[in-house]
């Protein structure tokens, strides 16, 4: 190959929210950013549409066909590109999904991971230089364990999802010490932004403040409003994940703000920023509730902050206010196709 950057990277999952902040931030920084997407008779791109350039141009970002089922795609990129930075941000990511897909998310979470760090394992024997990767990990791992939690917090997972996502915790810290390989984990607590699915409870309420204000939607059904999470903004927590590889060893690192709110209080907020309030619009579904639940997620971020030098720099109230204002400007949009008389698609109304 020729004509390459100095820094190549890999990154499963690119066409997610992580994936998209993170190619941005890498080919910021001067990196060849290779991503690998799933094949779809539908395009799946859009957010990191923005980003990718005609290959004849020779862009800094090459997508690859391929998915964490199977690990072959791996093995060939690692002998032709010879990246030197991995980052595994690739699952399937729903909680509530993954109590009704339980094998496949344990497949693509749990088991995509070992795919991938065998493809790793083995070309380092073959070829010699040391690949670092990034496992993303979840706070959903601590589960039912009291807050905060830390590094050292014992793990206590609630779903098929943070269960999957435990087992690729221990993958990697497993072919870290038995293969000396470079493999960081990063416990990222939950992180939201625009780019979030529609699907998850941060943008679902965004999304249905945009069109309540419009006009567009009157009802917003939810499950358990006095859970709480730690919610920081995707954009700071992908920075997180670059420091941990540029780091001298590898390590585990919980990415967090250290302060909690309850979907109550992000509802509050969220219909707060259009001068609603909630209770007026919205409703409790059954439907909507885990069979097991996580009551209170809060993490320390004392060790990244103190080795990484990192800290967020998004705030609770901007993260909700930017949503809200990305969502309220797709509203309006919206609002104006229907008036010409065009019909609006809806997404997410079966999670």
């Amino acid at each position: 190959m020729t004509d390459r950057r100095e820094k190549r990277a890999l990154v499963t999952g690119i066409t997610g929210q992580d994936g998209s902040y993170l190619a941005e931030l890498l080919l910021a920084k001067g990196y060849e950013v290779h991503g690998v997407i799933r094949r779809a008779s539908t395009f799946n791109t859009e957010r990191i549409d923005h980003l990718y350039a005609d290959p004849h141009d020779s862009p800094a970002l090459h997508l690859h066909y391929g998915d964490l089922s199977e690990g072959r795609v791996f093995r060939q990129i690692l002998e032709r590109y010879e990246p030197q930075e991995i980052y595994n941000l690739g699952a399937q990511s729903h909680v509530r999904v993954s109590f009704d897909q339980p094998e496949y998310t344990a497949d693509v979470v749990g088991v995509g991971t070992l795919r991938l760090l065998e493809a790793v394992r083995e070309y380092g024997t073959r070829s010699g230089p040391q690949v670092k990767v990034y496992q993303a990990g979840s706070s959903e791992m601590f589960g039912a364990a009291l807050p905060p939690q830390s590094e050292n917090t014992p793990f206590h997972p609630r779903s098929p999802y943070a269960v999957s996502k435990l087992a690729a915790h221990w993958f990697a810290r497993n072919y870290r010490e038995a293969y000396g390989l470079f493999i960081t984990n990063g416990i990222l607590f939950n992180h939201e932004s625009p780019r979030r699915g529609e699907t998850f409870v941060t943008r679902k309420i965004t999304r249905a403040v945009g069109r309540i204000k419009e006009g567009l939607q009157q009802r917003l059904y939810l499950g358990n409003l006095d859970t709480r999470r730690d919610w920081g903004f995707a954009g700071d927590y992908v920075e997180a994940m670059w420091l941990m590889l540029q780091q001298d060893e590898p390590d585990d690192y919980v990415v967090a703000t250290g302060e909690s709110h309850s979907v109550r209080e992000f509802l509050e907020e969220a219909f707060g920023c259009v001068g609603l309030d909630w209770q007026e619009h919205v409703e409790i579904d059954s439907r909507y509730f885990r069979p097991s639940e996580v009551d209170h997620l809060q993490g320390d971020s004392s060790k990244a902050r103190a080795n990484l030098g990192w800290a967020p720099k998004v705030s609770f109230t901007e993260l909700v206010r930017m949503m809200v204002e990305r969502d309220l400007d797709l509203a309006r949009r919206e609002r104006a196709l229907s008036d010409l008389g065009y019909q609006t698609a809806r997404s997410g109304e079966m999670t």
